[in-house]
Formats: C-alpha cells, structure tokens, sequence
C-alpha cells in the first residue's frame, strides 16, 4: 500500500549532495511556488479543508506549512554562512499548523509570501561560492549537516508537499 505520507518517498539526509546536483536543487527551490500555486489552483473553501491523508493536515495547512519551514530554512542558510556552525532551534510543525493563521488566512497569503521569500532565498543560494558551501550548521537532531544537504532537504520539501496536493487532487477527481 502507498505510504500517503511521502508521495515522492523519503529524503534521505544521509546522502551527499554533489556540486554539479546544486543548480537543478536550486532551480527546484526556485521553481516551488509556482508548482505549489498550479497544485491548488481552482480548489474551493471545502476541497482546501479536506485533509490529504486520514489524521492529516488539510491542504490549507499544508500550504500554510510549506513558507513556515522555507523560512526557517532561509534563515538557517543565513545564520549558517555568518556564523561559526550555528546550533539551529527546529520547531513543532504540527502546532504551528493548528494555529489559528493556518485555519484562518486565506492560501493566496501564504503563496504570495513564498513567492517573495523563494526569490531572495534563491538570490542567496545562487550567489554562493564553494567556501560557503562548505558550511555546516549543527542540527539537534541530525547533528551536523552541511549546506548542500540542506539545499537536498528543502528541494524535495517543496515537490513533496506540491505531491500531497496533487496526489489528493487525483484521488478525489478534482
């Protein structure tokens, strides 16, 4: 049976992401709010409160997630190129989720935001030189983990919860 949970499959955190992989991760990054905003596009009130998954996050929160973690994600890339490995702080995604902004705004707010947000992020990422891609953040629960993994991590974020709408979307006839 398909695991609902990870419809492009797990991220591995333990691979090594290669120079020559970087450009079409960020070309990824790049690309997700437009994939996000075409995965959603059409969706009435009552299909954006539908959960993706049984004990899932509706669609609404799954957009609202994905520039909640893109931001903690920029701003670990820039802590972790003007620091000396930072220790960064995770967050509890779920109850983020059931925050009342999460339910309340509406998706084109969230969208709007990960637009802005993925173009300075992929400013950022496409101004880096191999130093600072060397870089490497300390993870509580990964430990130490480098920059292009990270880049690895929030490219297949983006595609894997565009996949949880999509996949939904195609279960449901919408």
């Amino acid at each position: 049976m398909e695991d609902l949970r990870y419809p492009i499959g797990r991220f591995d955190v333990s691979l090594p992401v290669t120079s020559a992989q970087r450009p079409a991760l960020i070309d990824a990054i790049a690309a997700a709010p437009a994939a996000l905003r075409a995965a959603v596009a059409g969706l009435d009130d009552a299909q954006l409160d539908t959960p993706y998954r049984e004990g899932g996050w509706t669609v609404r929160q799954v957009i609202h997630h994905v520039p909640d973690s893109h931001m903690n994600a920029y701003v670990r890339f820039k802590w972790t190129l003007t620091e000396d490995v930072p220790a960064i702080k995770t967050y509890d995604e779920g109850a983020w989720a059931r925050l009342h902004d999460s339910r309340d705004t509406p998706v084109a707010v969230s969208l709007a935001l990960l637009d802005v947000l993925h173009q300075r992020w992929v400013t950022l990422l496409r101004g880096m030189d191999d130093g600072a891609w060397a870089r490497t953040l300390q993870h509580p629960e990964w430990g130490a983990l480098d920059l292009p993994r990270l880049l690895g991590m929030y490219a297949w974020h983006g595609k894997h919860h565009t996949a949880h709408v999509t996949a939904l979307r195609e279960r449901m006839g919408w």
